[in-house]
């Protein structure tokens, strides 16, 4: 049986960050009784995905899922259960400070949810209001306290790294309050902030309103991070991503594992087959239509070829919703991108793993791309793992171009 992980997408939030590029609505929550209708619906459409597969995650993301009323929550999970058995699996959820209460989480735990993300990003107040979060860091604690004493230990903190006008002192205090949290966070996530065109965030900067820490400072950021976490007793395992033995994130390990994922939900991106596709980004869309629509048409015949040579051994599921087509693998292109997946975790590339699931030895397979980057000592071979230097980390970027 295929491993597959679920992602079910929450659009709704309060109000969009102003660094948020991704699909949200902060003035459409008078639909989510509709909206958890049409998961619904699409979970019943395309249950024949679900019915040879082991379904080893669930990941609710958004938008800020936790805005929504909780029982919808419990609705599609049990809803869910009744194709996919309710088992021991990794169930995520994300929620924001100022979102959260009691009942909400008492009903998380009911529906089977085990792991909870919580955004902070920053513990300085000031540089929360810049970057247009609805929250200040007691608010945070009082969430926090609020998971913590409802009995979840599996809990994941978002922070963020290269914000305006934060410092190296900033970044101090955001992590010794975490640190110092009366149960410490299992897994704690450092992004390094990325200003999308046309967000809010990219006006301001433009207009001047803000500044940004240049890449060396970030750079400085990051090292302090990584440093004051691994000596936390925090493994270090992927490049944003931290976390005590044995919580890993596992839905996000599948996925860079190259393993498969359905998304359900408005926007949401699946990986069957070697096909990347997604859902439409358009809610009223998403809401009405009920019959299956692809927008790049020119790409379906080659879609229907891919399917009938692999012998429909895992159907694509085509059934309902308007879905864009991303990108249909071959081998090759599944090669290479199993290379940039991999080289984000610290362990890098297992040989063995990459031999039994593409036949080739990676070293022989890559190895002018390999040479290269040892040389310019971006990353190390030992007896299984090709993995990332410490100056590779700092580079990856150019690290993964080579497998582009």
């Amino acid at each position: 049986m295929k491993e597959l992980g679920i992602y079910i997408h929450i659009p709704f939030c309060v109000k969009k960050c102003y660094y948020c590029d991704f699909v949200s609505y902060p003035d459409k929550l008078d639909y989510q009784k509709e909206y958890i209708e049409k998961i619904k619906q699409e979970i019943r459409e395309e249950q024949e995905v679900f019915k040879d597969a082991d379904i080893t995650t669930i990941y609710i993301g958004g938008g800020t899922p936790s805005i929504i009323d909780s029982k919808y929550i419990i609705e599609i999970l049990e809803y869910l259960y009744k194709f996919i058995g309710k088992k021991d699996r990794e169930i995520t959820i994300e929620i924001n400070p100022g979102t959260i209460n009691k009942t909400k989480l008492q009903d998380y735990k009911k529906a089977g949810i085990n792991r909870i993300s919580i955004g902070l990003q920053s513990s300085n107040d000031k540089i929360l209001k810049t970057i247009g979060r609805i929250h200040n860091f007691e608010d945070f604690l009082k969430a926090y306290n609020l998971v913590v004493e409802e009995g979840v230990e599996n809990i994941n903190v978002d922070l963020m790294i290269g914000l305006p006008e934060q410092t190296i002192e900033d970044i101090k205090q955001s992590i010794n309050e975490v640190l110092n949290l009366k149960l410490k966070p299992k897994h704690i996530s450092i992004y390094s902030l990325i200003v999308e065109e046309n967000t809010q965030l990219d006006k301001m900067l433009d207009e001047g309103k803000i500044t940004l820490p240049n890449d060396e400072y970030e750079r400085k950021e990051y090292a302090y991070t990584k440093n004051t976490l691994e000596l936390n007793g925090y493994k270090h395992y992927e490049i944003s991503n931290f976390a005590q033995e044995g919580y890993e994130s596992k839905h996000n390990v599948n996925c860079w594992k190259q393993k498969e994922y359905i998304g359900l939900g408005v926007a949401a991106h699946s990986y069957i087959n070697g096909i990347r596709f997604s859902n439409t980004t358009n809610l009223p869309k998403y809401l009405k239509n009920e019959k299956f629509e692809i927008q790049n048409e020119k790409e379906i015949e080659e879609l229907k070829k891919k399917i009938d040579k692999q012998n429909n051994e895992y159907k694509l599921p085509l059934k309902i919703g308007i879905k864009t087509i991303h990108e249909i693998q071959n081998e090759e292109d599944m090669q290479n991108e199993y290379m940039i997946l991999g080289l984000r975790m610290l362990e890098g590339v297992k040989i063995s793993e990459f031999k039994q699931k593409f036949v080739e030895n990676p070293i022989y397979l890559f190895r002018k791309e390999l040479e290269k980057l040892v040389d310019e000592q971006l990353i190390e071979i030992d007896l299984d793992n090709i993995k990332l230097t410490r100056k590779g980390l700092d580079l990856a970027n150019i690290v993964w171009e080579e497998f582009v």
